[in-house]
């Protein structure tokens, strides 16, 4: 989902909010983050307020933004995952609230057999979702691939020598994703599907 320009707002709400200002680039580089997380290396003078931190964005994002769109090509490329047998998941900086609200909202909930938000293991780049996700499915890292679009993503397969794609219009620059060793880097969503689905 198109999600950047929601999030950089809101995280700028909340420099707002403290008498800070938060740069957009600053932002959008720590997307990926679990939020207590993102709110520590942003605000690091303001760390006991993490809860104050944490309302600010949520009331913010709420408030100020309609659903994200999905991205163009990913429902038929889901479908045409799903009918090869290739098990979908998630793991986000999101927590299971906000998880399960862009779920609801993107009506794209049904083809994911697990998913996997912040608040219920480490925050990125720490592996521990993707192998939890590993776990559930019975697949080893070497059988599934990462796909994401910050280095946060990318770190955590790397760490588990998971193959991983790099996309190359979300958060993070190809500079920052080439870092991580990526399997491959795409940049259209036809790309991305060519490369999981070749004929």
């Amino acid at each position: 989902m198109d999600s950047v320009s929601q999030i950089v707002s809101s995280l700028q709400a909340v420099g707002r909010h403290f008498d800070v200002e938060l740069e957009a680039a600053a932002a959008q580089h720590i997307i990926g983050l679990a939020l207590p997380v993102a709110m520590q290396k942003l605000f690091p003078n303001h760390t006991q307020h993490i809860d104050e931190m944490r309302q600010v964005y949520a009331q913010h994002y709420h408030a100020h933004t309609e659903a994200a769109p999905v991205f163009s090509g990913f429902p038929a490329m889901f479908d045409r995952l799903r009918e090869q047998g290739v098990h979908l998941a998630v793991a986000t900086g999101k927590n299971r609230n906000g998880l399960d609200r862009v779920l609801a909202q993107s009506g794209l909930g049904d083809y994911f057999t697990i998913t996997r938000s912040a608040d219920e293991a480490n925050s990125k780049p720490d592996p521990l979702m993707l192998q939890q996700i590993l776990q559930f499915t019975g697949i080893d890292a070497a059988d599934a691939v990462m796909v994401g679009d910050t280095t946060f993503d990318l770190q955590m397969a790397q760490a588990i020598d998971m193959p991983r794609i790099g996309v190359l219009w979300g958060a993070h620059s190809e500079d920052l994703l080439a870092s991580c060793e990526p399997t491959a880097m795409v940049r259209t969503v036809d790309e991305l599907s060519n490369y999981l689905l070749p004929l």
